[in-house]
């Protein structure tokens, strides 16, 4: 083989050695120049601009969502709002629509306002009290927990509650509900055990009811009173004091994902 030949066979093999390299070269050169972003950097730039916008919070119901009762004048409402600015760094916007002595039925009308529908639509977090004016009935249902009556009051009751929850549904799909639940004020009376069973037994329709609708979560307060009832009592026996309400604030933020 002469030297020629071994010569041009050489520049051939290093010719496509060549090419290879550069060919290899562009093809990885290529694959990092179009790799997408880390996916955290993007999630956290996300979770700033949420931050920035600010969370927005409708209250709906009855005596204890105006805060009746509290010497500090912020309810389970205040409180909790204080919880939230306190994780979230953010702004946070309270609508209290509350109403003092507010029934399930003149709550189930309020939510057809077109004023507290529109709230109710631009809100992130929705918050209800309702069903005690219902059931105690400013102290009666101490006196006749044990007749019919109660169970055609229950059984009205929960009609409103489903009519309460679809509308708050229609006006938004979105935002999570929390709907609180009853404690009993009376248990340190003569017939305050035989009330419980009936707190309870609300409770827990209430709790039936609350579960067929997407993001609405019952909320349990009876247990938070029961053992100590008169030390989280405002001065009417019937209303939370300022203790009482931030048990309910902090049941409350237990069950928020921050």
């Amino acid at each position: 083989m002469s030297k020629n030949l071994i010569r041009s066979i050489t520049a051939v093999s290093v010719l496509f050695c060549l090419i290879w390299l550069i060919g290899l070269g562009w093809a990885v050169g290529e694959y990092y120049a179009g790799k997408p972003e880390k996916v955290p950097e993007r999630t956290t730039e996300k979770t700033v601009m949420k931050s920035k916008k600010g969370l927005n919070i409708v209250a709906l119901g009855d005596s204890l969502t105006r805060g009746t009762g509290d010497e500090t004048g912020k309810g389970y409402v205040g409180v909790l709002m204080d919880e939230i600015k306190e994780k979230t760094k953010g702004p946070v916007q309270i609508t209290n629509l509350g109403i003092n002595g507010q029934r399930s039925d003149q709550l189930r009308k309020q939510v057809q306002e077109k004023e507290v529908g529109r709230q109710i639509k631009k809100a992130d977090l929705v918050l209800v009290t309702i069903g005690g004016n219902d059931l105690f009935r400013g102290g009666k249902a101490i006196m006749d927990f044990g007749t019919d009556d109660v169970a055609t009051i229950e059984k009205k009751y929960l009609e409103n509650l489903k009519a309460i929850f679809e509308q708050i549904r229609k006006n938004n799909p979105d935002a999570n509900v929390f709907f609180i639940g009853l404690y009993n004020p009376f248990i340190d009376l003569d017939q305050g055990k035989e009330m419980s069973k009936v707190v309870r037994h609300w409770n827990y329709d209430s709790a039936e009811i609350s579960a067929a609708y997407p993001k609405i979560v019952f909320v349990p307060t009876f247990d938070l009173f029961e053992l100590k009832v008169n030390d989280y009592l405002y001065s009417d026996k019937f209303h939370p004091n300022s203790k009482g309400y931030r048990l309910i604030a902090e049941r409350v933020a237990s069950l928020l994902t921050w």
